[in-house]
């Protein structure tokens, strides 16, 4: 396959200096703050121990499989990936305080080492993990060491829609560090974490705060400030949630993203916040059809599906502005909801879902052995199609025969949820999609629901739903779509697929990918109207309160994108994605 190295638009403006160098983690700010992204060294090696000499540069944190890392080389499974680089001269031991080194993510299995000491490991591509590091760090200048090993899709880590080997709907593999690296001084005593839950109906806010060192009883104290009030203050202790009532509620929504300021003081550490009041349930409307409701008020979710995949960065965005473009440009076709598809982004994209106002349903990160896809696929669609319920049992051909590998999804699983609390914008888990790694849904499904009550869960979107829960979760490329009120809400979570290659703004000539091929902008513009039309409208009446188009950029072979995968074209016509999603409501 000829392969053509696209650019978006923001690649021939990063800084080497100021890679992604917003704050990584919005929603708990600290003035110490120091950026570890730019330039290192690193060295691909078949042994694990400690290379003799690095290979070369890398740009931190576009993984070496990105054009934009400097690297274009593929780590393979039996290989190690190493990174090194000198800490600032800022970080050094210091009376009082502790230093703190954090991960966005890093893919997969990683060992940190700090003047080749280790100080700890952690399994898993997708989330953030930290180390205090303090008991490592000399006076005099101090060396950062990263190993990384990647199994990619030869084992059962979560992986997405990872393939060493891509094609079609599967993209290339990418691996180690691809979220920002990052540090931050705190006392010795200070805040680990903080939990923050509205209330909606009672107009009031509950914070729990967690302690780094487990104390209880320990005082600290909470102002809640915004634009439309006079600051709340109050003070609690830890251990006991803190609850603030909230006057004059204003309420968060896609057209009114309204967000509170929270400043939280305990001791000699002070973080700052924010939160939302909004609520989401399912509730029988005044037809008795199960809908949907956002603050108590039925609202029909109209949203398009989002891979979080760039040309030049892969799992990594160029910059955070390319980030807000997406987010932004889909609200302002008329979309007011994006499912996060089998990735978890870095946390600032979740932030400006929150500022912006936007929906996510969030997709956990699938894994497992390799799926047979005559199950998982071919015949759980026409299973679909004939309205015949898939069993979840056959763990074997659904690729999640291994304990270990169901053990470490549920423990990602729970804490993808604890790492996105907070997020306003988030509110729909998606457990599994279309029989990829799945088993036990039910189990997980009330694990989930442990977690987190507040919030909707589609156990199984696709095939091999197991009737259960909040949402019956539809998946219909082919067949033509007639909905009947259940006890559940019905969700068409995903759909279209239509396909439109560009030239010059394609990866392949030849080679692409979709569901169904058009030549023209307007003839694809005419088609996306036609199924609005036919397949999505008639269906509200009947039960549909949530639509996903597929999807919102291409990706590599997958020419099926509202977005050319550089995001320099937008392939439909804009004016009638804006029309047609305005006549999707109730």
């Amino acid at each position: 396959m000829n392969m053509r190295q696209l650019k978006t638009k923001w690649a021939d403006n990063i800084n080497e200096k100021n890679v992604l160098g917003e704050y990584p983690r919005p929603l708990m700010r600290r003035k110490s703050y120091v950026n570890l992204n730019g330039v290192w060294k690193y060295a691909i090696k078949d042994t694990k121990g400690f290379p003799k000499k690095m290979n070369g540069d890398i740009l931190v944190p576009f993984s070496p499989e990105a054009a934009l890392s400097g690297v274009g080389r593929q780590v393979k499974p039996d290989e190690f990936l190493w990174y090194k680089r000198s800490l600032p001269e800022e970080i050094r031991p210091e009376a009082g305080s502790r230093w703190l080194l954090h991960f966005g993510a890093v893919d997969q299995c990683t060992v940190v080492y700090i003047n080749g000491k280790k100080q700890g490991k952690h399994v898993g591509g997708y989330l953030p993990f930290s180390f205090d590091i303090t008991d490592a760090l000399k006076e005099e200048r101090n060396t950062l060491t990263v190993k990384v090993k990647d199994y990619s899709d030869t084992y059962y880590y979560s992986r997405g829609k990872q393939k060493l080997k891509n094609g079609g709907m599967f993209y290339t593999a990418q691996s180690g560090i691809w979220q920002t690296v990052w540090m931050e001084k705190v006392p010795e005593y200070h805040i680990k974490d903080l939990k923050i839950t509205p209330l909606y109906d009672q107009s009031s806010v509950m914070i729990q705060l967690e302690d780094a060192a487990g104390r209880k009883d320990i005082d600290y104290d909470v102002t809640v400030t915004a634009r439309t009030m006079w600051p709340l203050k109050t003070s609690d202790r830890t251990g006991i949630p803190c609850m603030v009532r909230i006057p004059h509620m204003r309420s968060w929504s896609p057209e009114d993203p309204f967000l509170y300021d929270v400043h939280i003081k305990m001791g000699n550490d002070s973080v700052e916040s924010y939160f939302a009041m909004r609520k989401i349930e399912v509730k029988d409307d005044k037809n008795g059809i199960p809908r949907i409701f956002l603050n108590n008020e039925p609202y029909f979710q109209k949203g398009v599906l989002d891979q979080g995949y760039w040309p030049d960065g892969l799992y990594t965005p160029p910059c955070d502005e390319a980030m807000i473009y997406d987010i932004q440009k889909m609200k302002d076709l008329g979309f007011n909801m994006i499912r996060k598809h089998i990735k978890i982004e870095p946390q600032r994209w979740y932030y400006h879902c929150d500022r912006i106002g936007m929906l996510v349903w969030q997709d956990m990160v699938n894994g497992g052995r390799e799926y047979k896809n005559w199950y998982v696929t071919w015949l759980a669609t026409a299973m679909e199609g004939m309205h015949i319920r898939a069993k979840d049992t056959r763990l074997h051909l659904m690729g999640r025969q291994d304990p270990a590998g169901q053990k470490q999804f549920e423990s990602e699983m729970k804490e993808t949820i604890r790492r996105l609390y907070n997020h306003p914008s988030v509110v729909t888990w998606v457990i599994f999609n279309e029989g990829w790694g799945q088993f036990k849904t039910r189990k997980m499904t009330d694990i989930a629901l442990a977690e987190d009550h507040t919030r909707l869960i589609d156990s199984a979107s696709g095939w091999f739903d197991q009737g259960y829960r909040n949402i019956k979760s539809i998946h219909d490329y082919f067949f033509p779509l007639n909905i009947t009120p259940e006890k559940r809400v019905t969700a068409l979570t995903e759909f279209g697929g239509y396909s439109l290659q560009i030239p010059k703004h394609s990866m392949y000539e030849k080679d692409i990918y979709g569901y169904k091929i058009f030549k023209r902008k307007k003839e694809l513009s005419k088609a996306y109207e036609k199924l609005i039309k036919k397949l999505v409208i008639p269906n509200i009446s009947r039960g549909l309160s949530a639509t996903v188009y597929t999807q919102l950029s291409d990706i590599e072979e997958e020419v099926n994108g509202i977005l050319s995968y550089g995001r320099k074209i937008v392939k439909i016509d804009e004016n009638v994605v804006r029309e047609w999603n305005e006549k999707l409501h109730f």
